[in-house]
């Protein structure tokens, strides 16, 4: 019997129905950090992105009064009025200096995305021999908690992101308050709202050094006008000042708040002069001991104003399956060692000889009854489910290939009952399969 071909759909109205479809949606109103999305995700913020408003507040503002009580009067102070340009290039200096904080704080600052499961752990083979099941070798899986690399030829510690289910590269950082890793991770500004990273670096101290430019700027054209003042009416200093209220507030604030934004600007030189970011100054302590980033003077401030900006590892605007592990889905938190949550009740099964339920999502740190991180279940019974002793694959298990990897052992810790204690180092486990 023949049955016609179901039409075919064209891109647009695919396109269609997958936004029709409820259980679809776009990267940002599914992700799992703390950030703030705007404009269809075209725009990510941190979570406290409210500061931000009162950046801008302190910006504008004395920008705004300065032009209308100081810069105005100075239009017909100078030939040719040529005092009209003091005004236009405040307005000019201070648009810059937004559109940098925009820069800032609007854009991804190197997020890593996020693993849908932990790494492959690494196998160490411990040998033993046992009377009930007998002798044999038990692969038993460990996730380290660091690694080294070697960079410029210096070993370098990386460490694993319990949340992000990652090894970190170097000079990456988890941010509580954003709650994602971050390539080149400085700090968290609260004054942007948002992280200070890889692809927001350079943008960050650009603003910071305009905005002590623009400090200096509205400064010295105060005492400009109070000068001004003096020679025409023949006043002394403190009769000037009185006759511009504006220029003394403006002279006060901005000499505070020159302390702040040029300190942190000649910090920041000191940083990229040496390769550094702020989170390795205060945790590391490169004075003490080699910096593998450091590359020299020119080669450090060619790094971060004269290279290529590297893209975003991330599409917030791409579709997702609202259901997608990492995503949608409401999964466990990921323990020490990246084990489910379920993995004591799958042991006890094993121990009683019935087959196990293995957890196909949801992988967590295991705890005992007084809530301790059970560290040293017995792997006896935590053999590897392809490897199991009914004689047949579990195909109907429906668990990725990571969640069996990290499901097929346990390492003993303790000297539990089963397991046989070698003179040299370390606990010796006994078969799970013989």
């Amino acid at each position: 019997m023949y049955v016609a071909p179901p039409p075919q759909l064209s891109g647009g109205s695919r396109q269609a129905i997958m936004d029709e479809n409820p259980a679809t949606k776009r990267v940002y109103q599914v992700w799992r950090g703390s950030n703030k999305f705007f404009l269809c995700g075209r725009l990510i913020f941190g979570p406290d992105v409210r500061s931000l408003m009162l950046t801008l507040v302190l910006i504008i503002i004395p920008v705004a009064v300065f032009c209308s009580l100081v810069a105005s009067k100075l239009v017909n102070k100078f030939p040719h009025h040529l005092g009209i340009f003091i005004m236009a290039i405040a307005i000019i200096f201070t648009v810059y200096d937004l559109f940098l904080l925009l820069l800032t704080s609007a854009r991804d600052p190197g997020i890593i995305p996020r693993n849908a499961h932990p790494p492959e752990p690494e196998e160490d083979y411990d040998t033993a021999t046992s009377t009930e099941w007998g002798g044999g070798q038990t692969p038993r899986l460990k996730l380290p908690r660091t690694k080294d690399v070697i960079v410029n030829g210096i070993p370098v510690k990386i460490k694993y992101c319990d949340t992000c289910m990652l090894y970190r590269p170097p000079r990456c950082s988890h941010c509580s308050i954003c709650n994602n890793c971050v390539e080149r991770f400085d700090h968290h500004c609260p004054w942007v709202g948002q992280c200070i990273g890889q692809r927001n670096y350079r943008y960050f101290f650009m603003f910071v050094f305009s905005t002590t430019m623009l400090c200096i700027y509205v400064f010295a054209f105060c005492w400009v006008l109070i000068k001004k003042i003096m020679e025409e009416h023949q006043d002394g200093l403190w009769k000037a000042m009185k006759k511009t209220p504006a220029s003394i507030v403006l002279i006060a604030y901005t000499f505070i708040a020159v302390w702040f934004v040029g300190g942190l600007t000649s910090f920041h030189l000191y940083l990229i002069s040496t390769n550094q970011t702020t989170y390795e100054n205060f945790r590391y302590r490169y004075d003490s001991k080699l910096n593998p980033y450091n590359q020299g003077l020119l080669q450090n401030f060619k790094e971060i104003f004269f290279t290529n900006m590297p893209r975003s590892k991330n599409n917030f605007r791409s579709k997702v399956r609202q259901d997608t592990t990492g995503y949608g889905a409401d999964n466990h938190s990921i323990g020490r060692d990246g084990f489910s949550a379920n993995m004591e009740k799958g042991v006890s099964d094993l121990e009683m000889g019935v087959k196990p339920s293995w957890p196909a999502v949801g992988i967590g740190a295991p705890e005992d009854s007084q809530g301790q991180t059970l560290e040293g279940i017995d792997t006896r019974s935590t053999m590897h489910p392809r490897r199991s002793s009914w004689g047949r694959k579990s195909g109907s298990w429906e668990i990725t290939p990571d969640i069996l990897a990290l499901a097929a052992g346990v390492g003993g810790e303790g000297g539990r009952a089963g397991t046989k204690t070698s003179p040299g180092n370390g606990v010796k486990t006994l078969p799970a399969n013989r």
